[in-house]
């Protein structure tokens, strides 16, 4: 699975998931809920784009 980085850094890692946001490890960027966003800067996720 790919990961994501949101322009101010933040790498959405799909092994990891997003723990403080009941975001399970294994969830895949596309699967993560709509109102889902950065965890460090709020920012939507139409913003992330396909990390190296």
């Amino acid at each position: 699975m790919e990961k994501y980085e949101c322009p101010c850094g933040y790498i959405y890692d799909p092994e990891d998931g997003d723990p403080d946001n009941n975001i399970d490890a294994g969830t895949a960027f596309k699967d993560l809920p709509d109102d889902w966003v950065c965890p460090k800067c709020q920012a939507e996720k139409e913003f992330f784009f396909e990390a190296d």
